[in-house]
């Protein structure tokens, strides 16, 4: 009798913050990322050199938990967010820790998007978002095979979500993803007219 199974797996983690640790204010949240984008200097100088389009402050500020407390709460809910992951993913850490590398606001204006890439040097990444206006874009990920489907047909359209070449997830205001930090993913144009706001973060083995 034949038999299929799938041999591997990529696993997406989605919840809302809420559902573990104090959940930061959402409003607060929402005006001290827009506080601290009009502040940082250096980030709005890194992005206008890079040409990105709207705001991060991916390489200007490394200490966002410090700043506010509402962020110091943030990063306890992640904390507890991604030690649930990790037990789903099986990890043997070893006697070491996961812990949070970098964390880092992203402000899409209309028309802003985010290219496709993966972050490497850490375990698990992820985001909370703060802001998604009608109509902004969702989070678009990248079958981790693509590269190597030289020959392959396309999929059909009502293709099961573990055979499609690219999965788009649109959160909530208020939910976290999390993923392996090597898989491949990209925000897609913003077409809403108000900003898309997200907080994304790391997380290294230690």
């Amino acid at each position: 009798m034949s038999k299929i199974k799938s041999l591997f797996v990529t696993r997406l983690y989605h919840a809302a913050l809420s559902e573990l640790g104090k959940v930061p204010d959402a409003a607060e949240l929402e005006a001290n990322c827009l506080s601290i984008a009009e502040d940082d200097e250096a980030g709005q100088n890194w992005c206008e050199e890079n040409e990105f389009p709207g705001y991060t402050s991916y390489s200007s500020l490394n200490d966002l938990e410090w700043r506010f407390p509402t962020f110091k709460d943030l990063v306890k809910s992640l904390d507890k967010h991604v030690a649930v992951f990790a037990k789903d993913l099986e990890f043997n850490l070893d006697g070491k820790k996961l812990k949070m590398d970098s964390i880092w606001i992203n402000i899409l204006p209309e028309g802003g998007i985010h290219t496709s890439h993966l972050h490497p040097h850490s375990v698990i990444s992820g985001t909370t978002y703060v802001a998604m206006p009608t109509g902004t874009s969702a989070i678009k990920f990248e079958d981790p095979r693509l590269p190597m489907m030289m020959a392959a047909p396309a999929r059909n359209a009502g293709a099961r979500d573990e055979l499609r070449n690219f999965i788009y997830v649109a959160p909530e205001i208020g939910d976290v993803l999390l993923w392996e930090s090597w898989l491949r993913h990209e925000v897609p144009m913003n077409m809403a007219e108000e900003d898309r706001i997200s907080v994304s973060f790391n997380y290294r083995w230690e």
